[in-house]
């Protein structure tokens, strides 16, 4: 054997540890980045999961808006037809206060129509003027007259307070059949019933 093949087992020796000591190093440096990996990837977990609870935070937050800017548009129609059908109410209660003074005038103008002996003092034409400036009010409000004759009984707009036979087989039973007191309209509502007879 010649001198070049035959090495020093101490040299042998010396390879064989540096070998070794390549592979534990090498096989701590794959460990450690095994640790590093599992560390990142339990990272990454743990952030998307924070991801997701602070989207679901978000939409629970969106919705809850979302109700309360629903609530706030309800509110404030609620309020606004609240408001209007205080108005309406204010303004038929003051219209009908007037009601009684315009029934006056107009039971007055008819006196003075029917009298023989009519005033030349001015009174019938002071009358009829402030009759009309108040039927001007009545007509601006949108106040209506209830004083049809031969109209079906309504509830809505009359109130009975006789109720008589008719010698006309023709007129059917609850059709009014005289006004005793005009009723009066403001737009949809009733202020005042008209007080009628009506048939049996």
């Amino acid at each position: 054997m010649s001198k070049e093949k035959m090495k020093n087992p101490k040299e042998a020796d010396t390879e064989i540890g540096l070998d070794s000591d390549e592979e534990i190093k090498n096989e701590a440096g794959e460990e450690s980045i095994s640790r590093d990996d599992e560390e990142l990837t339990q990272l990454v977990l743990d952030q998307q999961k924070q991801l997701e609870e602070l989207e679901k935070q978000v939409e629970e937050l969106r919705q809850s808006n979302l109700r309360k800017t629903a609530e706030l548009d309800n509110m404030k129609k609620r309020m606004q037809r609240d408001r209007a059908q205080i108005y309406e109410s204010a303004k038929a209660a003051a219209i009908e206060q007037f009601l009684p003074v315009n029934d006056d005038l107009k039971r007055t103008l008819k006196a003075i129509e029917d009298s023989d002996n009519q005033s030349e003092s001015g009174v019938e034409d002071a009358v009829k003027m402030i009759f009309n400036k108040m039927q001007d009010v009545l007509q601006h409000y949108d106040v209506q007259l209830i004083d049809q004759t031969g109209v079906p009984f309504n509830v809505d707009l009359h109130d009975a307070l006789i109720r008589q036979k008719t010698g006309d087989d023709n007129v059917e039973s609850d059709t009014v059949m005289e006004i005793l007191e005009n009723g009066y309209r403001m737009g949809d509502r009733t202020i005042r019933h008209a007080k009628v007879i009506v048939s049996e």
